[in-house]
C-alpha cells in the first residue's frame, strides 16, 4: 500500500470545530436567549450581563478554542523509535 502524502490531503477539507466548540456555542446561545427573556421581564441588571456574556465571551470563545485533539503524524512517531 502506498503511504499518504501531503499532496494527497491537499484537496480534503476538515471541519475545524470539535465537540467542545459546539458545547460552548450552545451554552452561548442559551445564555443569550435567557438574557432576552429576562430583558422582556424587565430586568435592567441581569439581562445586559447575560447578553454581554453570551455575545462577547461565550460565542467568540467557541470560535477561538481548539476543539480537536492534535495527534502526531505516523511518520514522526515511527522515526522517533
Amino acid at each position: 500500500m502506498a503511504k499518504k502524502t501531503q499532496k494527497d490531503d491537499k484537496g480534503r477539507f476538515e471541519w475545524p470545530f470539535g465537540p467542545r466548540n459546539y458545547l460552548f456555542f450552545g451554552v452561548g446561545i442559551i445564555t443569550i436567549i435567557v438574557g432576552y427573556i429576562t430583558l422582556a421581564a424587565g430586568s435592567i441588571t441581569l439581562a445586559p450581563i447575560l447578553l454581554v456574556l453570551g455575545y462577547c465571551v461565550l460565542i467568540p470563545v467557541s470560535i477561538i478554542i481548539n476543539g480537536k485533539k492534535k495527534t502526531a503524524p505516523a511518520e514522526e512517531v515511527q522515526s522517533e523509535s
